[in-house]
């Protein structure tokens, strides 16, 4: 047992006993309320088609429970009891925020804007309010479980993830955003205080925490990193068996950065060339013959970088033993590219660690559900989200509709079989 399995694991907030359903309309969850008849048939129908959005011992029988009004939106929220456990869960419908906050189609637009970078000042100008109550409403996203939200079927866990540290800030304190992700979608992101081996293995350890959650047994095949060693012994402190493949991209880039004109050309294209090797023999050979070609026509730090190149083959051809490995960390730059975006928007963190963790992930969990762009579904009018892209499914048209829907019992469903 590592030290990430030692911790105590952190208790699920209040929104874990928050069962969220999608109603048609206010009209059918208004008679549902006053129809408890219909409100069990509706309830049957849900269940079937949407387990995940149960707790575990729901097929054992239920009772409704008690029921309680909320009057900021003037809406009666019922209980139901489990028989099997004796738990009590409230039903929420997916046009109200948790805690009834507000209306989600009142408030889907500034939380989707805000997800663009847009600052708090500015939706208090355009919205009203003030700056605390779309801080709070925006954080609380990220109170959810990620993997839980974002991947509905524990089958679904990606057995192929991509990792890197992200550099940024908090109150000013240079910390890293350890990410974790895999089609398309942000799985794990965590704080770590500083760069050691330690601190990066807690920090993704959340990713574990929460995938083990899914399927106690979850155990990925590869993660494909750069070359930092606290990176590669985190991961294999948090999963022995896992097979580190190193980010052939990485060794490009620095092979670039240290040529120009017609020497980087060919130099490129010959590293690049070995990239493209169909088989972990050719592969080989190729990166053997970039080796004996360097040695003859380079020099200095060129010649240095395309030797440390091929030094790595081993640490890059294990790629070749795993179907569907990744190769590069294309997969994570391109959403930590996002990260950046909006990290610098909002000038970083700040707060306690509490609150930043909350702001990272909040960030990922608007990523993993937002919508496609105009240009994305003219070419492809399947696709409407990265969480539809991995599921199959979406549970709702609407982009905040479907993260809380996801996001029924904190994101910590049952998941029956």
């Amino acid at each position: 047992m590592n030290k990430q399995d030692k911790k105590t694991p952190k208790q699920a907030s209040a929104r874990a006993n928050h069962i969220c359903l999608p109603f048609k309309s206010e009209q059918q969850y208004s008679k549902c309320v006053a129809e408890p008849a219909q409100y069990r048939e509706f309830l049957a129908q849900q269940f079937k088609k949407y387990p995940e959005l149960f707790p575990a011992k729901f097929s054992e029988g239920y009772q409704f429970h008690s029921s309680y009004r909320r009057k900021k939106q003037d809406l009666v929220v019922r209980r139901i009891k489990l028989k099997a456990t004796e738990k009590v869960f409230a039903i929420r419908p997916s046009f109200v925020m948790p805690y009834g906050v507000g209306r989600t189609d009142e408030v889907e637009k500034p939380l989707h804007l805000r997800g663009d970078g847009i600052a708090f000042e500015t939706l208090v100008e355009v919205y009203g309010r003030d700056i605390n109550h779309w801080e709070r409403m925006w954080l609380s996203l990220g109170r959810n479980s990620l993997v839980g939200t974002t991947v509905k079927d524990p089958a679904k866990l990606p057995s192929q993830l991509v990792a890197d540290e992200k550099v940024t800030w908090l109150n000013g304190e240079e910390v890293l955003v350890a990410t974790t992700v895999s089609e398309g979608c942000f799985l794990g992101v965590g704080i770590a205080l500083d760069q050691s081996a330690e601190s990066l293995t807690q920090a993704y350890g959340e990713f574990k925490r929460e995938a083990r959650e899914l399927d106690s047994h979850y155990a990925p095949e590869s993660v494909c990193t750069d070359g930092f060693t606290s990176t590669r012994l985190a991961w294999l402190d948090l999963f022995p068996a896992i097979r580190l493949i190193l980010c052939f991209l990485h060794g490009i880039l620095k092979i670039r950065d240290r040529c120009r004109g017609e020497l980087r050309k060919q130099v490129l294209e010959r590293a690049w060339h070995c990239y493209h090797a169909a088989t972990p023999r050719q592969f080989s050979q190729r990166i053997r013959r970039l080796g004996q070609w360097a040695a003859k026509n380079l020099t200095g730090a060129v010649l240095e970088t395309v030797e440390k190149l091929c030094a790595n083959r081993d640490r890059y051809q294990v790629a070749y033993e795993i179907p569907n490995a990744h190769r590069t960390t294309n997969a994570v730059d391109r959403l930590m590219n996002q990260q950046d975006r909006l990290l610098y928007a909002m000038r970083y963190l700040h707060g306690d660690g509490k609150k930043a963790r909350l702001a990272v992930r909040a960030m990922a969990l608007q990523w993993n559900f937002h919508p496609y762009s105009a240009r994305v579904r003219r070419e492809d009018p399947t696709r409407k989200s990265p969480f539809a892209d991995l599921n199959g499914f979406q549970y709702h048209d609407n982009w905040l509709h479907n993260l809380l829907i996801a996001a029924s019992l904190g994101g910590h469903g049952g998941h029956h079989p």
